[in-house]
């Protein structure tokens, strides 16, 4: 490949992850103007903040996002690195920006079980959109990355004690049964955003100890179509060398390969693990 083909790559990926976080962003957006604001729905993090200041204040949400990722982005930008803060920092005024644009068009629905449901299922879809890409929409994580240097807290428990503090102060201002909708779009966001992160074609990697290694190898490879890789290892009691079969699979293909192995050998010893990604060789050609 010359110089100028790996330019113009590199200029065409850059573009698709720009493009994808505007998507993310105005999925964002619509969640939160036209599904979460009408019902006195939040989210957690720096998000539910501004949503809770903006009842209280009738400040724009549009301001206000950006106002409190600011600090959080620069220290991102010191701590992380510069591309993720200018990604960031794009999908936030895109937010910000598509957000001011629908406060004109009228809410989707004036049921909050439904604006819960849906606003969460919209808001996840588009932070994960613009996580996967190498963005942000929410500081609370970055500050979570910065403040467990110094606290004895991972992460992911620091934004968990943050969003019981939004979620009580949501209870005082929007009242209990508005703050116990927000936690719900919250799990369902969160959940979303687990899926869109890892993505949707759930794999499985499997480990089979077993003394017909030869036979099952054969077998996965022509039967499911999947390559294998054998690894070498030796007994903790006896001793002995062993050969272990390493292959990735899909979810769907689980039970094919549990018969298979059963057919050839049902004293193998086999482990089944979830996988968040699978990438490189003919895995994708193999599913699609």
């Amino acid at each position: 490949m010359t110089t100028k083909q790996h330019k113009k790559e590199k200029a065409g990926r850059l573009i698709y992850r720009y493009i994808m976080m505007l998507i993310g962003a105005s999925l964002a957006a619509v969640s939160i103007e036209l599904f979460l604001v009408p019902n006195s729905v939040i989210d957690g993090g720096i998000i539910g903040i501004s949503l809770i200041l903006v009842y209280l204040t009738k400040l724009p949400f549009s301001l206000l996002i950006i106002i409190f990722n600011l600090p959080f982005l620069y220290s991102g930008y010191k701590q992380i690195g510069r591309n993720f803060c200018f990604s960031s920092m794009f999908a936030v005024v895109a937010l910000s920006i598509v957000e001011s644009q629908l406060h004109h068009v009228p809410a989707v629905t004036s049921e909050p079980l439904l604006a819960t449901v849906f606003g969460g299922l919209l808001l996840g879809a588009g932070v994960g959109t613009v996580i996967r890409h190498g963005g942000a929409l929410d500081g609370t994580e970055i500050l979570g990355i910065l403040l467990t240097k110094k606290i004895p807290f991972s992460v992911g428990e620091f934004v968990m004690f943050l969003n019981i503090f939004i979620f009580a102060w949501a209870g005082f201002v929007l009242g209990w049964e508005q703050a116990m909708y927000s936690i719900l779009t919250y799990y369902i966001a969160s959940k979303t955003i687990d899926a869109i992160i890892q993505g949707l074609d759930e794999t499985k990697a499997a480990f089979i100890v077993s003394n017909h290694y030869e036979e099952l190898s054969d077998a996965i490879t022509h039967r499911l179509g999947r390559g294998v890789t054998k690894l070498y290892g030796k007994g903790g009691f006896e001793g002995t060398e062993k050969e272990v079969i390493y292959v990735v699979v899909t979810r769907l293909e689980i039970t094919k390969l549990k018969t298979i192995i059963s057919e050839i050998d049902p004293h193998a010893f086999t482990t089944i693990m979830d996988t968040q990604e699978a990438h490189g060789g003919k895995f994708k050609s193999a599913i699609h």
